[in-house]
Order: C-alpha cells, then structure tokens, then sequence
C-alpha cells in the first residue's frame, strides 16, 4: 500500500494573508485594536453612534490602504530598511586626531 505524503509548500517563504505581508498583518491588528478602543471611548462620552461609526470606518479604510500600499510598495522588510536608512549620519565629523592616535596598531 503507498503512502501519500503532503509536502508543506509554504517553508521558509513569508507570511501573507489577504495580500498583507509579514509585519503589515501585525500593524493593521494594532490600528484595528485602536480603533476598537476608540470607538468605545466616543461611545461613552456620548457621542452619537452613527457617527461613531462613520468615523471609525472611514478611519478603518483608510489604515487598510495605507497598509496595503506600504506592504506592496515595500514588501517583507522594506519599511524597515527605509527607516533605518533615515536613521544613519549622511556624514561622521571628527574634530580631533585624538581618536586616530589612540587606535591600536598592534597586529598581531
């Protein structure tokens, strides 16, 4: 009798859902998390439901666009190299020697 084995396609590749990838899955759960709270906060300050609503969703839209143009745009790890990319110096001033003359020569 033979054996039939599936074969897990999916190794080593990133995770997608709904055309989300990777971290961008985990960003529009928090915006959702924040639109929840935000939404009950108006709630119980008393403003109107249907306005509520209608920011909430409006708000809701436009995270998911956001998110799904910067998951295409940049894909896995894209936004992360941007913004580390923004980070780095354009340029090291050193003023003094002092830094030059103190480093080891010894090679050993």
């Amino acid at each position: 009798m033979n054996s039939v084995y599936h074969i897990n396609k999916g190794i080593n590749k990133q995770i997608e859902f709904k055309g989300l990838k990777a971290q961008y899955i985990a960003y529009l759960g928090i915006g959702l998390v924040a639109l929840l709270l935000l939404f009950a906060t108006l709630y119980l300050l008393g403003v109107h439901m249907y306005i509520c609503l209608l920011l909430v969703g409006s708000l809701g839209s436009v995270l998911f666009a956001q998110v799904s143009r910067y998951s295409k745009k940049y894909g896995r790890y894209g936004l992360m190299k941007k913004v580390a990319q923004k980070r780095l110096p354009s340029a090291i001033i050193i003023r003094t020697r002092k830094v030059f003359t103190q480093l080891n020569t010894d090679h050993e």
